[in-house]
């Protein structure tokens, strides 16, 4: 075997403070003062000074209200240097928000800048449908934010026209906030028939701003409450 072999899985210069490597991999260029809240755990490497700081002050002050049952799921990363996250295998999306708003399901959030503003928030309008009610990680600003899928996901824009969108809640990743939103349900007895629930209810999204969707629907890790 020799380096030559090996150097197509080499990391790339960075070409932005997060991107892909591969599709499974985020690379994050780390500067000192530029910190970022990362998955508990979800470092796989990283070149450089880097520091880790599990359960910090800001997520600290979240962490009643971050209703996973797993304690204090983020951790502060700092330093100089290239870092490597990954989740078990899931796919990672890159997101670069400009002065925008992102709602996240909680299981999703792979890293973000520290900077951004953040905070646990329930989604409106789900109880009637679900009977449970649904709460999401909302992050808004300037910066960048990586995300996981089960899967690769699809990412669609919902400007491109006047039909709504219409996803299953338990496959949704993350919605741009400025979406409008309603519930819609659409259970009969004839969907009981096959897998599920017959997609008995699904969430309608209209306006400008993009959906991210994964292949799975696997409810058991969404954050909820019994509303």
């Amino acid at each position: 075997m020799t380096q030559q072999q090996l150097s197509g899985y080499a990391p790339t210069p960075p070409a932005a403070r997060m991107e892909n490597h591969g599709s499974r991999m985020v690379k994050i260029a780390m500067q000192s003062g530029q910190d970022v809240f990362a998955r508990t755990g979800s470092m796989v490497a990283y070149e450089g000074f880097v520091q880790y700081e599990p359960n910090p002050p800001a997520v600290r002050q979240m962490a009643s209200q971050w209703l996973t049952g797993e304690g204090a799921p983020l951790m502060k990363c700092s330093g100089d240097g290239l870092l490597f996250l990954a989740d078990y295998g899931a796919d990672v999306v890159c997101i670069n928000l400009n002065d925008e708003a992102l709602s996240v399901n909680g299981t999703n959030i792979l890293a973000f800048d520290a900077h951004l503003q953040w905070g646990v928030q329930r989604v409106k309008g789900m109880a009637k449908f679900a009977g449970q009610g649904l709460f999401n990680v909302g992050i808004s600003g300037t910066g960048w934010v990586a995300l996981t899928s089960r899967g690769t996901p699809v990412v669609v824009d919902c400007g491109r026209g006047e039909d709504e969108t219409f996803v299953d809640p338990d496959a949704l990743v993350a919605w741009s906030t400025n979406l409008k939103m309603k519930g819609r349900s659409s259970f009969k007895a004839s969907s009981l028939i096959g897998r599920g629930s017959g997609e008995a209810y699904q969430l309608a999204f209209s306006g400008q701003g993009f959906v991210v969707v994964q292949p799975s629907e696997d409810s058991t890790d969404r954050l909820r409450a019994r509303g």
